[in-house]
């Protein structure tokens, strides 16, 4: 559930929801039954009354323009990856020469934009144009301030003429719904849903991202064109010494996350925690935990703002999963969870966590849902940018595993061996020195490379990418989730009966989860996930590897996917189809722009300025020589750069003609980047890096990693 910011500090509270139409202004400003009526839709997701749309624009109109608002949009996100907006003005003419402000209930709910010019994967054609925007009443709407630009933002689904999703949230929305559903039965049994009437998933999460130099950043075309360094030779010092994380913050720096924060608390966003991150360069945002696809919204917010503020301080942010080789990457890592619209969280484990039979159902649901749909969820994160990260040491690996912990591992081992008599306890930490307190031990350590992690009450998912929206990857494990909460219900009521007795009802719950953890234990993976032996591990445990995106993607429209995401209403067939064909779509042309971007560098900047070392290399050379100086080093040194800029060229042809091959098939054109474009891009890669450590620096036309990582 959002958690409510309080605090006693005018300026925060000030600052704090000024631009967001919340529950707050909302309570001030419409009629109590109007207010009352919008509520209902908000906290227990009933269907909007129609009645109430004219009064709620009305006011929400007011609110804006009082603001500075002249504008108003439905703010959509698209399956681009991106959000997406078209600006309507909230004046109209009068009649009578002069203009009014007007925002009807027909606008607020409802918008029409072009749905033939974004992504399909197939669900329409170019001439198929029409597509809607439907007002999503639970999310709260913004103003969008730019300069002297006020534009009222209505968090919108994104809908085709024919009714299929063309977005992340609609489907998010309806996975939400199914494992309320499959929740609330769960609730059932244990008699735990007096006065529940739905479950949401909550999530927090984590944005890492790297800031440069917003002059050296228009100096780079890689960076410009595809965020990402493809050249860089490794600097002398990188994130060896390990002395970036968690340092002090660069006073530049400082200002703008500070700023930023500033914006982010104006439109609502609830961001919590920044610190440097494991890169020298890289850095971190957290916010608190909301709604799943409030904190997706949110989320994308946070990612405009933090572009849009560094460019104020002559800094650019970039989102990229691997914009540095030979340094960390960035992720999101997603802090998910799920709660009653109650208020309680239904992983908080509790002190006996031995004796909480519904947390260790939920806890088995999610063992369940994971083991099944390993695959799936790897797909759910596939993409170009973090086939560059998963797997490294910033990242999980591919392999999707869960770490449980010491305490819920040996709970669920004696489950399986019978009834569950003991909760490990963490205790306290003695740190030896009297001013010191004790500080207590929590029961079980964390895993950074475990993909899926419990972390005391809620599971982190590290595995997304940083440029990636997290309503994709929430969506496929409300899915997951909510079929083995369906499973398992279904069991235990069958074993159970109806009215059964405490025992009974014990004994059936019991029996079904040790049968779930038979079957499902595999997916549980305490240790190194990094290390050789688990990969031999999880092969042996028959758990999927799926190396890369072009191994992913087919996953996307598997009989087994398609099946799970109709069969709870979150996805048609031709919906789930269509996210792959884009998927796939997305990742060539991605790799296709990169690779001609690193053919036009090299054709234009590198080899020129190779050249031109060349040459005073050989007037240097030649100027010894007529000296009568012996100078055979010289001579040596000439022809081994002469070898480097031949091995270089030659790298370049061999990619031209890697990349001159298309495909009418996506995924064969994909299948050909995985066996020859990409292999032909490491290769010129090392060959113009190597260059990068013989040439003068004053011929070098790229800024380096020394000073785009260093120089802040």
């Amino acid at each position: 559930m959002t958690q409510e910011l309080r605090t006693t500090d005018t300026r925060v509270d000030a600052l704090f929801g000024v631009d967001t139409f919340s529950k707050q202004v909302m309570q001030k400003r419409l009629p109590k039954e109007v207010y009352k009526s919008l509520l209902k839709t908000i906290d227990h997701g009933e269907p909007l009354d129609p009645r109430i749309a004219d009064i709620v624009a009305a006011t929400m109109k007011d609110w804006a323009v009082e603001r500075g608002a002249t504008h108003f949009t439905h703010w959509f996100q698209p399956l681009t990856g991106l959000t997406a907006e078209k600006h309507d003005s909230l004046v109209s003419p009068d009649g009578m020469g002069g203009v009014i402000y007007n925002f009807s209930g027909a606008d607020l709910t409802q918008g029409e934009p072009d749905a033939s010019s974004f992504p399909s994967g197939g669900l329409r054609g170019t001439f198929e144009a029409r597509g809607y925007t439907a007002w999503d009443p639970t999310s709260p709407a913004f103003l969008n301030r730019h300069g002297k630009a006020v534009t009222l933002c209505i968090p919108t689904g994104f809908v085709s003429w024919t009714g299929e999703a063309l977005d992340t949230k609609i489907p998010l929305l309806r996975s939400m719904e199914a494992l309320s559903k499959q929740a609330l039965r769960i609730l059932k049994i244990f008699g735990t849903d007096t006065g529940v009437t739905r479950v949401v998933t909550t999530l927090g999460p984590e944005q890492e991202y790297f800031l440069v130099d917003r002059e050296m950043f228009y100096r780079r075309p890689d960076l410009v064109t595809c965020e990402r360094t493809l050249f860089g030779a490794r600097p002398p010092k990188g994130q060896q010494l390990e002395d970036h994380y968690f340092g002090a913050i660069p006073a530049r720096v400082l200002a703008f996350m500070h700023e930023a924060e500033e914006e982010l608390f104006r439109v609502g966003v609830p961001v919590k925690t920044r610190h440097n991150e494991v890169a020298p360069g890289q850095y971190e945002v957290a916010p608190l935990f909301e709604t799943s696809h409030i904190a997706s919204d949110h989320q994308m917010v946070l990612m405009e703002i933090l572009r849009r503020v560094a460019d104020r301080h002559g800094l650019k942010a970039l989102l990229h999963e691997k914009p540095f080789a030979g340094v960390n990457g960035s992720g999101k890592h997603c802090n998910w969870s799920i709660s009653t619209d109650m208020g309680v969280n239904l992983f908080d484990p509790q002190d006996d966590t031995h004796t909480n039979l519904q947390f260790l159902t939920f806890l088995c649901g999610v063992v369940r849902g994971v083991d099944l749909h390993a695959d799936l969820i790897r797909a759910s994160i596939a993409g170009a940018g973090n086939d560059h990260r998963l797997g490294a040491n910033e990242a999980p690996p591919a392999i999707i595993s869960m770490f449980l912990g010491e305490m819920l591992s040996d709970i669920l081992v004696q489950v399986e061996q019978g009834l569950p008599k003991r909760t490990i306890k963490g205790g306290t930490i003695e740190l030896g020195a009297r001013s010191l307190p004790s500080i207590p031990r929590h029961s079980g350590d964390r895993n950074r490379t475990s993909p899926f992690a419990f972390t005391g009450n809620k599971f982190e998912f590290r595995a997304v990418g940083s440029t990636a929206s997290v309503a994709w990857p929430t969506t496929v494990f409300n899915a997951v989730v909510a079929e083995s909460l369906d499973f398992i219900a279904t069991e235990v009521e069958k074993a159970a009966g109806n009215n059964p007795s405490p025992a009974k009802l014990q004994a059936a719950v019991l029996a079904v989860l040790k049968s779930v953890i038979k079957q499902h234990k595999r997916v549980i993976f305490d240790g190194d996930g990094y290390s050789p032996e688990w990969h031999k591990e999880a092969a042996r445990r028959g758990l999927p590897h799926l190396r890369d995106s072009v191994e992913a993607f087919p996953v996307l429209k598997a009989k087994k996917t398609v099946d799970l995401f109709k069969k709870y209403g979150v996805l048609t067939k031709a919906e789930v189809e269509s996210r792959y064909h884009i998927a796939v779509e997305k990742w060539v042309k991605q790799l296709v722009i990169e690779s001609e971007m690193m053919i036009s560098m090299a054709r234009t900047m590198i080899l020129p300025a190779a050249l031109r070392h060349q040459a005073e290399l050989g007037e240097a050379v030649n100027a010894t020589e007529g000296a009568g100086v012996d100078c055979d080093d010289s001579v040596k040194a000439l022809e081994g750069f002469v070898a480097l800029v031949s091995t270089a060229r030659e790298a370049l042809v061999k990619l031209e003609a890697a990349a001159a091959h298309d495909h009418d098939d996506p995924m064969a054109h994909a299948h050909h980047i995985k066996a020859k474009v990409r292999p032909a891009m490491s290769v010129l890669r090392a060959a113009v890096d190597a260059l990068e450590n013989h040439v003068a620096a004053d011929l070098w036309p790229l800024p380096t990693y020394r000073e785009l990582l260093f120089l802040k």
